[in-house]
C-alpha cells in the first residue's frame, strides 16, 4: 500500500553536499519519517527522523551537518547532507512507520525504500 521510493544518492568529493529525496506514494497520517544508512560490512544505523508535527532527531555523527524535512505536498521527505566524509559512504534508505511518537529502532519502521547509494572520497 505505501512505497518509498528514494533518489539524489551519488558520488561527491569529501566536504561536498548532497539532497537524498523519498517519495511517498500513500500519505501516512502523523506518521514518523526516516533514514538509515549502511555501510559495505557494517549494520544498518539510523541518521535521521523526523515526526508528523516536525520535531527532528539526528544522530551525533551527522548533528550539525545533516538536515530532514517534508514537502507534504509533494509528498516528498528530503535528507540534506552537508560536508560530507568518508565516512558518510553507503546505502542510504528511508523509511516510516505510523504513529505519533518517533522511533529510533529499526525493527520498529513498517515500511522501507530500495536504497540510494551515496559515494564520499577522500
Amino acid at each position: 500500500q505505501v512505497q518509498l521510493v528514494e533518489s539524489g544518492g551519488g558520488s561527491v568529493q569529501a566536504g561536498g553536499s548532497l539532497r537524498l529525496s523519498c517519495l511517498v506514494s500513500n500519505h501516512i497520517d502523523k506518521s514518523c519519517m526516516a533514514w538509515f544508512r549502511q555501510a559495505p560490512g557494517k549494520a544498518r544505523e539510523g541518521v535521521a527522523s523526523r515526526n508528523w508535527i516536525g520535531t527532528a532527531i539526528y544522530a551525533d555523527s551527522v548533528q550539525g551537518r545533516f538536515t530532514i524535512s517534508q514537502d507534504t505536498a509533494k509528498n516528498t521527505v528530503y535528507l540534506q547532507m552537508n560536508s560530507l566524509s568518508p565516512e558518510d559512504t553507503g546505502m542510504y534508505y528511508c523509511a516510516a512507520h505510523s504513529g505519533k511518537i518517533c522511533s529510533r529502532v529499526e525493527i520498529d519502521f513498517e515500511y522501507w525504500g530500495q536504497g540510494t547509494q551515496v559515494i564520499v572520497s577522500s
